[in-house]
């Protein structure tokens, strides 16, 4: 069992406290970082994380298409169905991609690289709701060619411990064009990021208790020192789940609260009690 990180800074960004947006009946999103017509000066951005929104999007309508660059961009979907189109990859042109590409269950994680330019739509298709977090960092550099990813991630894996989802793009920011092509994450079976970024994800059942190393350890990321590290409870088993963070009584997270983690270092073990009725699946940013 972890020894409590004594040196770590935790801090609640409680769910009622962040931006709220409805638009047209058909879309109800939560902002944790100045996003739209959201803004406060003391959440722009932590580390390399720029946008945590939690969004919620009515049957048969869905963001349309819009432009993006210099962003690393990824939803992580919660429940229902969410379909992702882009300038890249048309209806009927999905090629050996087919319908797996585009449209996102449970599980699935679809990341953009906007670089030069990209534009996306996101609809939900399907006939019943789609809850899902819309994640933005900011990249190491600028100018990049735009590219996507689509991975699923194993629900039973989730039920063992954190499973990394991103990891940083192995070759770094030098990264040559062959290198961006072959896009070989530092973390095997991840989605590759062009960021000291980490993402991982756990599904922990009442009473139960994960571990998160923060960096991933230290050979993955490159700032080993003060690393900015937010948790976050998305808002799924209505209110039945709760968490604890390092042991600490002021540190207990409900559905919708994230928390602002540092003065961390790369190898320091975060850990994570689910102390609710229903099982909580707990996402971890963890950025330079």
């Amino acid at each position: 069992m972890s020894k409590s990180l004594t040196h770590a800074k935790i801090i609640a960004r409680r769910s009622a406290d962040r931006g709220y947006a409805e638009h047209g009946g058909w879309l109800k999103s939560y902002h944790t970082f100045s996003f739209a017509s959201y803004y406060d000066h003391h959440f722009t951005n932590f580390g390399s994380l720029r946008v945590l929104n939690e969004d919620r999007v009515a049957p048969k309508n869905g963001f349309p298409t819009h432009p993006h660059r210099d962003a690393e961009i990824f939803s992580y979907i919660l429940n229902g169905e969410l379909t992702h189109r882009d300038s890249m990859v048309r209806k009927g042109a999905e090629g050996g991609q087919g319908k797996d590409f585009y449209r996102m269950k449970r599980g699935d994680v679809q990341f953009t690289t906007g670089g030069t330019g990209i534009a996306h739509a996101e609809q939900n298709e399907s006939t019943k709701p789609v809850h899902f977090l819309q994640i933005w960092a900011l990249p190491w550099r600028h100018g990049l060619k735009p590219n996507y990813h689509t991975r699923t991630f194993d629900e039973a894996e989730k039920r063992k411990g954190f499973v990394p989802i991103l990891s940083p793009l192995r070759a770094g920011p030098e990264a040559s064009p062959k290198e961006e092509e072959e896009a070989v994450p530092s973390i095997p079976e991840t989605i590759p990021i062009h960021a000291d970024f980490v993402m991982g994800a756990g599904i922990i059942e009442p009473q139960g208790r994960f571990e998160w190393t923060v960096g991933a350890g230290t050979e993955v990321v490159s700032k080993k020192k003060k690393r900015n590290v937010y948790v976050h409870l998305p808002m799924t088993k209505g209110g039945k789940a709760r968490i604890r963070l390092d042991r600490r009584e002021d540190a207990v997270l409900e559905e919708g609260d994230g928390a602002f983690i540092t003065g961390v270092n790369a190898g320091d073990v975060l850990g994570v009690d689910s102390l609710g009725e229903a099982e909580a699946e707990v996402v971890v940013l963890d950025s330079d």
